[in-house]
């Protein structure tokens, strides 16, 4: 006898993601850029379905109800973001005070930990450069 392990996700979360990657592909559809340029709107749509397809194959597997939450809020904050500034690019982020001082120890861990803590929610996704 094979017990079946339980789905992590609720049909009601399955549902939330479907219709944001639905979403996504619809702006990517109708998308124009600020330049008005042909060659920079195909440029920004192609980059909106990479990226769509790329961030969600990542969380495919994610499990813990707590990342696949966070994960949808990040979807839709780049979404309203990318919508509001008609750009669809992750907008910049902004260090901490004294955020780029190169100290070692237990103030290096510190700027690290404040880092962490000031990466916006759009961002949780993207690797630190």
């Amino acid at each position: 006898m094979r017990l079946a392990l339980p789905d992590p996700m609720t049909s009601s979360t399955r549902n939330t993601v479907l219709s944001l990657y639905k979403r996504i592909f619809r702006i990517a559809r109708v998308w124009k850029s600020q330049s008005g340029v042909a060659s920079d709107t195909d440029t920004e749509k192609k980059y909106i379905l990479q990226e769509a397809r790329m961030l969600f194959r990542k969380n495919q597997q994610l499990s813990d109800p707590k990342l696949i939450n966070r994960s949808i809020e990040e979807c839709e904050a780049r979404i309203e973001i990318g919508l509001h500034y008609r750009n669809p690019y992750p907008r910049a982020t902004y260090l901490p005070p004294l955020g780029l001082a190169t100290q070692k120890g237990r103030m290096l861990r510190a700027q690290q930990r404040l880092r962490r803590q000031a990466k916006p929610v759009y961002l949780q996704s993207h690797e630190e450069t």
